[in-house]
């Protein structure tokens, strides 16, 4: 075995044909998917903290309660109006009241289930020209609806329409 001296050890980076340092590629595929991850990550995030944020009122409270402001997103519980439901093109509309104060609802789409007159539903959105324009209607006997509003049937029921459930 022939000894080498440290001086023969060539430490330069090695290069490419065209004499310029050859990039390291090995990277470029963790970075990438690196910033797929905190993308996505920041994606979740911030859908968690924008359902987090959305207050839970009632009909009466809209503009009274800290939280329950109209230029805001909120839940919105009430009780369906008797002969409020109607379909204008593809949306739902309807009127939703609690403590005698009323709101109007316009849901694109049919909130399907065992929505109907004169039980508490939950309508998720935001109030566009005093009518609350709804992405998502929890009624009152879902079990998600119980899990997260139990507190808050009995008084829905209580102002319940006349033979209503």
């Amino acid at each position: 075995m022939t000894e080498v001296h440290q001086s023969e050890l060539d430490l330069s980076p090695r290069q490419n044909e065209a004499g310029r340092r050859a990039p390291n590629r090995r990277h470029w595929g963790a970075i990438i998917v690196l910033v797929l991850v905190l993308f996505a990550g920041g994606v979740i995030v911030t859908q968690f903290l924008t359902s987090a944020v959305d207050y839970y009122c009632n009909v009466d409270e809209v503009g009274v309660r800290d939280g329950c402001d109209p230029d805001r997103r909120i839940r919105l519980q009430g009780t369906v109006e008797e002969g409020s439901v109607d379909r204008v093109g593809s949306a739902t509309v309807f009127t939703i009241s609690f403590n005698g104060v009323t709101m109007p609802v316009r849901y694109e789409g049919e909130p399907g289930g065992i929505f109907k007159e004169c039980i508490p539903v939950v309508v998720h959105g935001e109030i566009v020209d005093d009518v609350l324009v709804g992405d998502r209607v929890e009624v009152r006997h879902s079990n998600e609806y119980l899990s997260v509003n139990d507190e808050r049937v009995a008084d829905a029921v209580e102002a319940a329409c006349e033979g209503g459930s």
